[in-house]
Protein backbone atom coordinates (compact mmCIF):
# COMPACT_ATOMS: atom_id res chain seq x y z
CA UNK A 1 0.00 0.00 0.00
CA UNK A 2 2.83 1.90 1.13
CA UNK A 3 4.60 2.08 -2.27
CA UNK A 4 1.30 2.34 -4.24
CA UNK A 5 0.93 5.55 -2.47
CA UNK A 6 4.28 6.92 -3.00
CA UNK A 7 4.09 5.94 -6.92
CA UNK A 8 0.96 8.10 -6.54
CA UNK A 9 2.44 11.07 -5.30
CA UNK A 10 5.42 10.61 -7.90
CA UNK A 11 3.16 10.64 -10.69
CA UNK A 12 1.26 13.67 -9.31
CA UNK A 13 4.34 15.88 -8.91
CA UNK A 14 5.68 14.80 -12.29
CA UNK A 15 2.27 15.28 -13.78
CA UNK A 16 1.66 18.88 -12.46
CA UNK A 17 4.94 19.93 -13.43
CA UNK A 18 4.76 18.36 -17.06
CA UNK A 19 1.47 20.08 -17.59
CA UNK A 20 2.85 22.95 -15.37
CA UNK A 21 0.66 25.70 -17.26
CA UNK A 22 -2.87 23.93 -16.75
CA UNK A 23 -1.44 23.22 -13.44
CA UNK A 24 -0.86 26.90 -13.00
CA UNK A 25 -4.23 28.22 -14.52
CA UNK A 26 -6.10 25.72 -11.91
CA UNK A 27 -4.07 26.78 -9.18
CA UNK A 28 -4.35 30.06 -9.57
CA UNK A 29 -8.64 29.98 -10.53
CA UNK A 30 -8.51 27.81 -6.92
CA UNK A 31 -6.69 31.05 -5.26
CA UNK A 32 -9.43 33.30 -6.82
CA UNK A 33 -12.43 31.36 -5.96
CA UNK A 34 -11.09 30.35 -2.28
CA UNK A 35 -10.89 34.54 -2.31
CA UNK A 36 -13.84 35.30 -3.06
CA UNK A 37 -15.36 32.55 -0.75
CA UNK A 38 -13.10 33.63 2.01
CA UNK A 39 -14.40 37.16 1.70
CA UNK A 40 -17.99 36.50 1.93
CA UNK A 41 -16.88 34.42 5.03
CA UNK A 42 -15.36 37.30 6.36
CA UNK A 43 -18.22 39.25 6.06
CA UNK A 44 -20.83 36.84 6.93
CA UNK A 45 -19.05 36.88 9.99
CA UNK A 46 -18.81 40.14 10.44
CA UNK A 47 -22.64 40.70 9.53
CA UNK A 48 -23.09 37.95 12.46
CA UNK A 49 -21.08 40.02 15.04
CA UNK A 50 -22.87 42.84 14.45
CA UNK A 51 -26.34 41.43 14.64
CA UNK A 52 -25.75 39.60 17.37
CA UNK A 53 -24.13 43.21 19.39
CA UNK A 54 -27.14 45.01 18.33
CA UNK A 55 -29.43 42.38 20.06
CA UNK A 56 -27.52 42.58 23.23
CA UNK A 57 -28.27 46.58 23.81
CA UNK A 58 -31.91 45.60 23.53
CA UNK A 59 -32.54 45.63 27.44
CA UNK A 60 -35.43 45.16 30.37
CA UNK A 61 -35.56 48.21 32.34
CA UNK A 62 -37.82 48.15 35.07
CA UNK A 63 -37.69 50.86 37.69
CA UNK A 64 -38.04 50.34 41.17
CA UNK A 65 -40.45 51.84 43.45
CA UNK A 66 -38.94 54.30 45.85
CA UNK A 67 -37.35 53.63 49.27
CA UNK A 68 -36.61 50.09 48.53
CA UNK A 69 -33.65 48.90 49.90
CA UNK A 70 -30.48 46.86 48.59
CA UNK A 71 -30.96 43.99 50.42
CA UNK A 72 -35.02 43.65 49.13
CA UNK A 73 -33.31 43.79 45.26
CA UNK A 74 -30.71 41.32 45.89
CA UNK A 75 -33.20 38.55 45.86
CA UNK A 76 -35.03 39.28 42.71
CA UNK A 77 -31.46 39.91 40.92
CA UNK A 78 -30.43 36.13 42.03
CA UNK A 79 -33.73 34.81 40.72
CA UNK A 80 -33.51 36.49 37.33
CA UNK A 81 -29.86 35.46 36.84
CA UNK A 82 -30.63 31.71 37.39
CA UNK A 83 -33.02 32.17 34.57
CA UNK A 84 -31.05 30.37 31.58
CA UNK A 85 -32.56 33.48 29.18
CA UNK A 86 -30.63 36.24 31.04
CA UNK A 87 -27.20 37.19 30.62
CA UNK A 88 -26.69 40.11 33.08
CA UNK A 89 -28.47 41.98 35.78
CA UNK A 90 -27.70 45.65 36.29
CA UNK A 91 -28.63 47.34 39.34
CA UNK A 92 -29.05 51.23 38.93
CA UNK A 93 -29.18 53.38 42.08
CA UNK A 94 -30.90 56.21 42.12
CA UNK A 95 -28.06 58.48 42.20
CA UNK A 96 -26.14 56.34 39.71
CA UNK A 97 -28.91 56.92 37.62
CA UNK A 98 -29.15 61.06 37.90
CA UNK A 99 -25.27 60.64 37.41
CA UNK A 100 -25.68 58.94 34.10
CA UNK A 101 -28.63 61.52 32.96
CA UNK A 102 -26.40 64.51 33.82
CA UNK A 103 -23.59 62.86 31.55
CA UNK A 104 -26.01 62.31 28.81
CA UNK A 105 -27.01 65.75 28.69
CA UNK A 106 -22.93 66.98 29.49
CA UNK A 107 -22.21 64.96 25.83
CA UNK A 108 -25.49 66.64 23.66
CA UNK A 109 -24.26 69.95 25.46
CA UNK A 110 -27.82 70.90 27.02
CA UNK A 111 -28.12 72.19 30.16
CA UNK A 112 -28.75 69.96 33.45
CA UNK A 113 -32.05 71.38 35.03
CA UNK A 114 -31.84 69.01 37.49
CA UNK A 115 -29.53 70.87 40.02
CA UNK A 116 -32.46 72.91 40.64
CA UNK A 117 -34.54 70.52 42.25
CA UNK A 118 -34.47 69.55 46.04
CA UNK A 119 -34.88 65.84 45.46
CA UNK A 120 -33.74 63.23 42.98
CA UNK A 121 -36.84 62.58 40.91
CA UNK A 122 -35.34 59.26 39.18
CA UNK A 123 -36.35 55.82 40.12
CA UNK A 124 -33.25 53.36 41.00
CA UNK A 125 -34.23 50.69 38.24
CA UNK A 126 -33.02 47.01 36.97
CA UNK A 127 -31.34 46.53 33.81
CA UNK A 128 -31.75 43.13 32.07
CA UNK A 129 -29.85 42.42 29.23
CA UNK A 130 -30.76 38.83 27.08
CA UNK A 131 -29.57 36.09 25.54
CA UNK A 132 -31.85 36.95 22.54
CA UNK A 133 -34.94 39.07 21.84
CA UNK A 134 -37.20 36.18 21.64
CA UNK A 135 -37.62 35.71 25.45
CA UNK A 136 -38.39 39.67 26.08
CA UNK A 137 -41.42 38.77 27.40
CA UNK A 138 -41.03 35.97 29.84
CA UNK A 139 -38.44 38.09 31.48
CA UNK A 140 -41.09 41.36 31.36
CA UNK A 141 -43.63 38.73 32.69
CA UNK A 142 -41.20 37.74 35.89
CA UNK A 143 -40.04 41.03 36.58
CA UNK A 144 -43.84 42.59 36.72
CA UNK A 145 -44.36 39.09 39.27
CA UNK A 146 -42.32 41.07 41.77
CA UNK A 147 -45.31 43.50 42.14
CA UNK A 148 -44.04 44.56 45.70
CA UNK A 149 -40.71 45.81 44.92
CA UNK A 150 -40.63 46.12 41.25
CA UNK A 151 -42.94 49.68 40.19
CA UNK A 152 -43.31 49.70 36.67
CA UNK A 153 -41.44 47.82 33.18
CA UNK A 154 -40.73 49.73 30.62
CA UNK A 155 -43.07 48.78 27.52
CA UNK A 156 -40.21 47.46 24.38
CA UNK A 157 -42.04 44.60 23.24
CA UNK A 158 -42.39 45.78 19.89
CA UNK A 159 -38.57 47.36 19.77
CA UNK A 160 -37.32 43.79 20.63
CA UNK A 161 -39.87 41.90 18.65
CA UNK A 162 -38.82 44.40 15.11
CA UNK A 163 -34.94 44.11 16.37
CA UNK A 164 -35.38 40.34 16.21
CA UNK A 165 -37.24 40.34 12.86
CA UNK A 166 -34.90 42.15 11.67
CA UNK A 167 -31.47 40.45 12.64
CA UNK A 168 -33.27 36.78 11.59
CA UNK A 169 -33.90 38.32 8.11
CA UNK A 170 -30.35 39.12 7.73
CA UNK A 171 -28.83 36.00 9.08
CA UNK A 172 -31.04 34.09 6.87
CA UNK A 173 -30.15 36.54 3.79
CA UNK A 174 -26.10 36.20 4.76
CA UNK A 175 -26.45 32.35 4.96
CA UNK A 176 -28.34 32.39 1.51
CA UNK A 177 -25.70 34.58 -0.20
CA UNK A 178 -22.83 32.37 1.80
CA UNK A 179 -24.22 29.75 -0.05
CA UNK A 180 -24.95 30.69 -3.34
CA UNK A 181 -21.27 31.79 -3.20
CA UNK A 182 -20.17 28.41 -2.21
CA UNK A 183 -21.85 26.23 -4.82
CA UNK A 184 -20.81 28.88 -7.77
CA UNK A 185 -16.94 28.71 -6.37
CA UNK A 186 -17.31 24.26 -6.32
CA UNK A 187 -19.26 24.38 -9.82
CA UNK A 188 -16.02 26.95 -10.94
CA UNK A 189 -12.92 24.80 -9.54
CA UNK A 190 -14.56 21.45 -10.37
CA UNK A 191 -15.20 22.47 -14.44
CA UNK A 192 -11.31 23.79 -13.98
CA UNK A 193 -10.33 20.71 -12.87
CA UNK A 194 -12.30 19.06 -15.39
CA UNK A 195 -10.40 20.87 -17.98
CA UNK A 196 -7.33 20.18 -17.30
CA UNK A 197 -7.96 16.57 -17.15
CA UNK A 198 -9.53 16.83 -20.72
CA UNK A 199 -6.54 18.26 -21.86
CA UNK A 200 -4.80 14.98 -20.68
CA UNK A 201 -7.10 13.16 -22.40
CA UNK A 202 -4.54 11.05 -24.42
CA UNK A 203 -2.71 10.49 -21.88
CA UNK A 204 -5.28 8.55 -20.06
CA UNK A 205 -6.82 6.27 -22.85
CA UNK A 206 -2.47 5.60 -23.18
CA UNK A 207 -2.35 4.38 -19.97
CA UNK A 208 -6.19 2.12 -20.36
CA UNK A 209 -4.51 0.78 -24.13
CA UNK A 210 -1.63 -1.19 -21.77
CA UNK A 211 -3.74 -2.19 -19.58
CA UNK A 212 -3.13 0.14 -16.60
CA UNK A 213 -5.51 -0.63 -13.56
CA UNK A 214 -8.40 2.11 -12.75
CA UNK A 215 -6.31 2.75 -9.36
CA UNK A 216 -3.26 3.30 -10.95
CA UNK A 217 -4.76 6.38 -13.27
CA UNK A 218 -7.23 7.48 -10.62
CA UNK A 219 -5.19 8.64 -7.87
CA UNK A 220 -2.01 10.41 -9.28
CA UNK A 221 -4.98 12.63 -10.92
CA UNK A 222 -6.38 12.50 -7.37
CA UNK A 223 -3.29 13.44 -5.58
CA UNK A 224 -2.52 16.19 -8.16
CA UNK A 225 -5.87 17.77 -8.00
CA UNK A 226 -5.38 17.62 -3.85
CA UNK A 227 -1.68 19.84 -4.47
CA UNK A 228 -4.00 22.19 -6.60
CA UNK A 229 -6.01 22.43 -3.88
CA UNK A 230 -2.98 22.76 -1.17
CA UNK A 231 -1.15 25.12 -3.19
CA UNK A 232 -4.10 27.28 -4.10
CA UNK A 233 -5.09 27.22 -0.39
CA UNK A 234 -1.75 27.98 0.66
CA UNK A 235 -1.49 30.88 -1.25
CA UNK A 236 -4.98 32.31 -0.39
CA UNK A 237 -3.58 31.74 3.30
CA UNK A 238 -0.44 33.65 2.68
CA UNK A 239 -2.83 37.12 0.78
CA UNK A 240 -5.00 36.79 3.96
CA UNK A 241 -2.10 36.74 6.47
CA UNK A 242 -0.36 39.67 4.66
CA UNK A 243 -4.23 41.89 3.74
CA UNK A 244 -5.29 40.73 7.69
CA UNK A 245 -4.46 44.88 9.10
CA UNK A 246 -6.24 46.53 5.96
CA UNK A 247 -9.18 43.81 6.66
CA UNK A 248 -9.70 44.61 9.91
CA UNK A 249 -9.67 48.12 9.40
CA UNK A 250 -12.30 47.80 6.83
CA UNK A 251 -14.53 45.50 8.76
CA UNK A 252 -14.29 47.67 11.65
CA UNK A 253 -15.21 50.70 9.00
CA UNK A 254 -17.96 49.03 7.81
CA UNK A 255 -19.53 47.42 11.07
CA UNK A 256 -18.48 50.03 13.29
CA UNK A 257 -18.52 47.50 15.91
CA UNK A 258 -16.79 44.09 15.58
CA UNK A 259 -17.69 42.55 18.76
CA UNK A 260 -15.72 38.74 17.19
CA UNK A 261 -12.24 37.66 17.89
CA UNK A 262 -9.72 37.67 15.57
CA UNK A 263 -8.18 34.68 16.93
CA UNK A 264 -11.23 33.10 15.89
CA UNK A 265 -11.62 34.57 12.62
CA UNK A 266 -8.18 33.54 11.47
CA UNK A 267 -8.64 29.50 12.94
CA UNK A 268 -12.24 29.76 10.53
CA UNK A 269 -10.48 30.76 7.68
CA UNK A 270 -7.98 28.58 7.40
CA UNK A 271 -10.11 24.98 8.07
CA UNK A 272 -12.19 26.66 5.64
CA UNK A 273 -9.49 27.93 2.78
CA UNK A 274 -7.66 24.94 3.27
CA UNK A 275 -10.44 22.04 3.23
CA UNK A 276 -12.21 23.49 0.40
CA UNK A 277 -9.48 23.71 -1.41
CA UNK A 278 -7.79 20.31 -0.57
CA UNK A 279 -11.36 19.18 -0.93
CA UNK A 280 -12.29 20.83 -3.91
CA UNK A 281 -9.27 19.90 -5.82
CA UNK A 282 -9.88 15.93 -4.83
CA UNK A 283 -13.53 16.07 -5.54
CA UNK A 284 -12.62 17.94 -9.03
CA UNK A 285 -10.48 15.30 -9.99
CA UNK A 286 -12.04 12.05 -8.69
CA UNK A 287 -15.32 13.28 -10.94
CA UNK A 288 -13.42 14.39 -14.31
CA UNK A 289 -11.01 11.22 -14.27
CA UNK A 290 -14.43 8.76 -13.19
CA UNK A 291 -15.70 10.04 -16.55
CA UNK A 292 -12.78 7.87 -18.58
CA UNK A 293 -13.19 5.11 -16.06
CA UNK A 294 -16.69 4.17 -16.45
CA UNK A 295 -16.38 3.89 -20.41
Amino acid sequence: MVPFIAFSLRRAWQGFWRNALMSIAATATMVLMLMLLAGFWILQTGLQGTLDYTESKVEVVADLKDNVKLSEVEPIIARLEAMPEVKEVTYVSEDDALELWRTRLAEQGEEDLSRYLDVNPLHASLNVKLVNTSVFADVVAALRAEDPVVDKVKEQQQLATDVQTVTNALRTAGTVILLVIALIVLFIIVNTIRLAVVARAEEIEIMRLVGASDAFIRWPFVFEGAMVGLFGAALTMVTLWLAAEPIGNFMVGFFRVLPLTFGTLSRDLILLVGGAGIGLGILGSWVSVRTYLIR
